[in-house]
């Protein structure tokens, strides 16, 4: 029971959500003057004068964006800006439900325009999901007007009140169900009745309040709710979606819990144009988890860092925004060096801060211009696909005018504006790379050397992920160093890395170069074992051309043995010694190491090229591939 003097807490009703971060304001209960309140209302309901917002929601095991949750702002400049005061006003004069169908219209039409990929959140009241207006299908005929199929759509249910007849709640929910929408539970946790809430409507999504998971990486007890709560969904096919995440903390706390998917601040702010891809920062933490995909310090994962981790999201302006607001952003944002000029989620300009500016310093120059659209103040921007590889676009800024050096470029997916990126962060990643290479490859390859390797390993281990520990040896090299010199020798070392490298699944499976002529190649690929034989093969074939013609008919050559007695020796071989590492009997890299040091020895020892399968895993013995 709360006294007269006490602050109160006020909810935010449902469109109004501020950022899945906020769901209720400290202080006294919203009030506006009746009159007041009246004629703003109905200034924002015969003008829709309100704004749609969107923020993404990050599925845990891709990466991807999955769907956005549509959120409403009032018109700026007035008091119903805030959705916490809109629907305060709106109830207090009866009309809430008009301004929520307001709402609705106008997240949906914003959500067609924008041509967003992925789900769409709708958030409607339970007093809207049974009202007529809703399942007489206005809202059906409004979103095929649009060209939004309901299977687009997930319809969010917030429980702001107390719902005493769930009997007609099913029977409402079924109702949209049978049309072919989704049902999402917004806020568990924080409502009336939120476990028999789910248990009665049996929703496809539940969405965690934020109280359990802001701190849940420092407080046993929020993690073990969440455990909890992700078992429950487990067992009953449903998709938990954690709000409010805003720290990378949380974020890893989350995913190594099994949560699906995650919304808040640190994924992506809401957002008019809001982004398609996750931040680098966001992306990182979660490849954690995939070990073998983007192993840490691998220098051949620098091959496939791509334009996307230059990316950082700038809100743009429309080509009919006019200049003075372009001003301002650039006063108010002391570090913004560009500002993107996108129609229609298509990236058609940009503006240097610094060439409008110089621009605007001129005489009478704000005066003739100030109101005028950005249009005439863009440049043709250079844009950039996320997936392009950096040193592929390093190449290709070094080659075109130097204007694109200095502006930066705009990074888009499939022509679709994603963000800005800048010659100092390319600059940033290029140099990043090469000291990395630098500390962690072998000099002679580029391969990951000892530190990464040992690293891969125990990461494998301690994410319980089963894999083929491959060491790989060349028979006979000594000689043919000695008998054709280093530079042969280092160029056979460099072609075996070679055909090992195109033996792997870049996504699977992981190379490191020990040292000398000696290799590693930790597998997950199911095909593994066949990997390993075309790698012989190759090196069968490949390796021949190195030799002389002599030596390639007599299939050996003779040198001094370490007696010094001269002895035929045969040509190089490649042996791979192979042993199943299963992460319940393996505790560390050493026990790894040691085990597949023996599976090599065993190889050594059969002619030829050859793979050997250590026999206590797999229970077979290859003899040597010709």
């Amino acid at each position: 029971m709360s006294h007269a003097n006490e602050p109160q807490l006020s909810p935010i009703w449902t469109l109004g959500e501020f950022s899945g971060t906020e769901h209720y304001t400290l202080g006294l209960p919203f009030r506006i003057p009746h009159d007041e309140t009246s004629s703003e209302l109905d200034a924002v309901l015969s003008k829709r004068s309100l704004s749609a917002l969107f923020q993404p929601i990050l599925a845990m095991d891709s990466g991807e964006f999955v769907g956005f949750e549509g959120l409403i702002r009032g018109p700026a400049n007035s008091p119903l800006h805030s959705p916490c005061n809109l629907f305060s006003a709106a109830k207090q004069q009866g009309r809430a439900l008009e301004v929520e169908m307001l709402c609705r219209q106008v997240v949906l039409e914003r959500f067609a325009q924008l041509r967003l990929p992925g789900k769409l959140f709708l958030n409607i009241s339970p007093d809207a999901l049974t009202h007529p207006s809703f399942k007489n299908g206005q809202t059906l005929a409004f979103m095929d007007k649009l060209g939004i199929a309901p299977e687009q759509v997930i319809i969010e249910i917030t429980e702001n009140q107390p719902i005493f007849d769930f009997e007609a709640m099913r029977n409402a929910l079924l109702h949209y169900r049978q049309m072919g929408f989704q049902i999402a539970m917004d806020d568990l946790g924080e409502g009336f009745s939120s476990l028999r809430l789910w248990s009665e409507l049996r929703p496809d999504f539940v969405k965690i309040d934020m109280h359990f998971v802001q701190g849940v990486n420092l407080d046993p007890l929020k993690l073990q709710f969440l455990k909890s709560i992700q078992q429950i969904a487990d067992s009953c096919g449903t998709q938990v979606i954690a709000e409010g995440v805003e720290t990378e903390a949380e974020l890893r706390t989350l995913r190594d819990i099994g949560i699906a998917m995650g919304q808040g601040y640190f994924i992506a702010r809401p957002s008019p144009t809001p982004p398609l891809i996750a931040p680098p920062e966001v992306v990182q933490v979660l490849n954690r988890a995939r070990v073998a995909e983007h192993p840490k310090n691998a220098v051949l994962s620098n091959l496939s860092v791509t334009a996307h981790k230059l990316l950082t999201y700038v809100d743009p302006v429309t080509p009919e925004t006019d200049n003075d607001t372009v001003l301002a952003r650039f006063a108010e944002a002391g570090n913004l060096h560009s500002i993107p000029v996108v129609e229609n989620g298509k990236p058609v300009g940009m503006i240097n801060r610094y060439s409008f500016i110089d621009c605007f310093a001129q005489p009478f120059r704000r005066e003739l211009l100030g109101k005028k659209p950005c249009q005439q103040m863009m440049q043709t921007p250079l844009l950039v696909e996320k997936d392009t590889p950096v040193q592929e676009l390093s190449q290709f800024l070094t080659e075109t005018e130097g204007r694109h050096f200095a502006d930066g470029f705009l990074i888009t997916e499939g022509g679709r504006y994603l963000g800005v990126g800048t010659s100092q962060s390319l600059l940033r990643v290029i140099t990043q790379m090469q000291i990395e290479s630098a500390r962690y490859a072998n000099p002679l390859t580029m391969l990951p050397g000892n530190v990464p390797i040992n690293e891969q390993i125990e990461r494998l281990l301690g994410d319980s992920e089963p894999f083929y520990a491959c060491y790989c040896d060349l028979d006979n090299f000594k000689p043919f160093n000695d008998v054709y010199g280093y530079s042969k020798g280092d160029e056979l070392i460099q072609m075996t890395g070679r055909i090992l490298h195109h033996a792997c699944d870049p996504k699977l499976d992981f190379l490191g170069h020990i040292g000398g002529d000696d290799f590693i190649l930790l597998m997950r690929s199911p095909d593994w074992q066949k990997r390993c034989n075309d790698a012989l093969r190759s090196f069968a074939e490949l390796s021949s051309s190195l030799l002389s013609d002599e030596h390639r008919w007599r299939g050996g050559y003779e040198s001094e043995d370490r007696q010094g007695r001269i002895i035929f020796h045969p040509s190089p071989a490649l042996s791979i010694g192979a042993v199943h590492i299963d992460p319940r009997r393996f505790e560390s890299h050493h026990e790894v190491s040691a085990a597949s040091a023996r599976a090599k020895k065993m190889a050594k020892q059969i002619r030829g090229n050859s793979l050997f399968i250590e026999p206590r895993r797999q229970g077979a013995v290859l003899m040597p591939v010709d």
